[in-house]
Parts: structure tokens; sequence; C-alpha cells
């Protein structure tokens, strides 16, 4: 009886939209202490993550002098968007921006395809030899066969400097390939699997018309997650290509500022231009930053309401 007096204590009634009886139950002590906690760990993680951003965007528009004297915080002195103005008058940073967004978008799409290909198979139960493919997928994240290898398959496929370089050797990434097939397995029965196949539809016309509309979430993380890789890829450029043409905007942005750097100490001798350059190249590498990271700061907005959803239906077994 004290146990049900206690319930009722803590318990109430609420009137619902139609007159339905709802019971709300208060927060106890514990979990008022609880949520204070984690709403003081949410604002510290955003003043971690917020005050660099602030820092480099106030630089980054800020006067060379300024940022080189260690005037600017986290507003910008003396505006100027002369860093910007000096960037963008450099062909190569546009032509790298040019591709990196085929490389993003391009191995984006690849990947995905390529990623559903494997992971809804993968997902049916009746598919023979899953459990061994699977497990060939999950050796590949403990043991690969190193660089020089890879290299030389890149080589004697005929990609070495190509586009391809950069799409193809790491179109598929097993995590994603993990995140998918659990999301077709919990989400897609076998009951509608079998309706459709009584109604005739065959089985990429029920992988288009109905698995696909119902993954849009997972399609959304795992098109976020290939999309802000392939933008940050820099390593497999380092390594594949020779081309500057070729180059994406990370290899581009690295090379500006060393040349950069290097140029107002090497090749000028006049010591106030020597100055000058070097102050340019401390505003510079802020907003080359600014650059670089814009692109992903806008689209991810747009899929952010997908990736919780996505990871989390994806991640556990319903």
């Amino acid at each position: 009886m004290s146990v049900t007096l206690e319930g009722i204590r803590r318990t109430g009634r609420r009137q619902g939209p139609q007159g339905s009886q709802r019971t709300a139950i208060e927060e106890t002590r514990t979990d008022k202490i609880f949520l204070v906690g984690v709403k003081i760990m949410l604002w510290i993680a955003l003043i971690v993550v917020a005050v660099p951003l602030i820092y480099i965007v106030a630089n980054s528009f800020s006067s060379a002098s300024a940022v080189s004297g260690g005037r600017v915080l986290l507003w910008p002195i003396e505006p100027s968007i002369k860093a910007y103005q000096e960037a963008f008058s450099d062909p190569l940073i546009m032509k790298g921006y040019l591709n990196s967004f085929i490389y993003a978008i391009g191995g984006t799409l690849i990947s995905v395809t390529l990623t559903i290909a494997i992971a809804y198979p993968l997902s049916r139960r009746t598919f023979f030899g899953r459990n061994v493919i699977m497990s060939a997928l999950i050796f590949t994240m403990l043991f690969s066969g190193g660089l020089i290898p890879t290299y030389l398959v890149v080589q004697d496929l005929g990609m070495l400097n190509t586009r391809w370089a950069m799409v193809i050797p790491s179109a598929i990434g097993v995590w994603q390939v993990i995140i998918a097939r659990t999301f077709f397995r919990s989400t897609i029965p076998d009951e509608l699997y079998e309706a459709a196949t009584i109604d005739g539809a065959s089985d990429l016309r029920f992988l288009w018309s109905i698995v696909l509309p119902l993954s849009k979430p997972v399609i959304a993380v795992i098109a976020l997650m290939y999309a802000i890789f392939q933008w940050n890829s820099y390593f497999d450029a380092l390594i594949y290509l020779k081309d500057p043409g070729l180059y994406p905007l990370q290899i581009v942005l690295r090379n500006v500022l060393i040349l950069n750097t290097l140029s107002g100490s090497t090749t000028t001798t006049n010591l106030a231009q020597q100055l000058e350059q070097q102050q340019l190249a401390n505003v510079l590498k802020y907003a080359l930053i600014v650059i670089s990271s814009l692109p992903v700061l806008v689209i991810y907005p747009f899929v952010a309401r997908h990736f919780t959803k996505g990871v989390m239906v994806g991640a556990v077994k319903g």
C-alpha cells in the first residue's frame, strides 16, 4: 500500500485533448540533478567547439598586423577581407574547390550505391553465405594490406594520377555497411518482402520502390559520412595524384600556405616586404580554414535531422 500511495503522490492526472486521462510523472530530485548535470556538460561541449571556431573566423576577418600582434580574440580587429581576396585570387584554389566538389559528390554517389548494394543482400536471412561475407568485411577493419600493396593495385589498374584514384580505393566503408545492414534488417520486415513477391515485384523493384523510400534516414547518414570523408580527403591525393589540375582543395590550401610562407623569406630581399608577406601568411591560414570548412557547415544542418534517427535505428536492433 505504501508503494501505491507513494506512486499516487508522485503522479497526477492531466486531461487529454479529447477528454482522455494522461498520467504525468513528476521528476524526482535525482532526475533534476541529472538533467542539470547533462545541461552543464552540453554547454561546456558547445563552448569547447564554438570558441575555436569563432576565434578562427574573427582572425580571418582581421587585419594582418592585428593577427600577427595577437590582438584578436573573439571579435575582428581592424576588419578586413584582404585574406579572402588573396585566397580567391589564386586560380588553383578555385580549381581545387571544383575538384573537391567533384570528388565529394561523385564519390558519395558511388559509395552510397555500393554500400546499399552490399548491405541489403546481407540483411536478407535467405541470402546464402551472408555470414561468411560479413566476416570477410569485418576482417578488413582489423587488418589491411598496407600502403605499398594498395599503391601497386591502384597503379596496375591504371588509376594513378586520375580522378578515379580519389573515389574508387575508398569507395566502401565497412562501418557504413554495418549501419545500413542493421537498418535494413530491423526496419524492413520479411513479411513486406513476401507481400511484394506475391504481387510480382522483383528484387530490384522491391529495393527501388520500397526499401529505398523507407531508408531515407540511414541513406542521409551514410551519405553525410562519405561526403565529409571525401571533402577532407588529403592523404590519397598526396599519394596518387601528380597533376596540380587534379588536386583537391586540401592539397591546394597546403601548397598555398607553404608557398606564401616561403616566398616571404626566400624570394624577397626587402625586410618590409618580408614582414608584410609573413603577416599576410598568418592571417591567410585562418581564411583558408574557413574556406575549406564552409561547405560542410552549410550542408550539415539540412541532414542533421536525419542523422540521429538514422544512426540510432541503424545501430540498435529493434
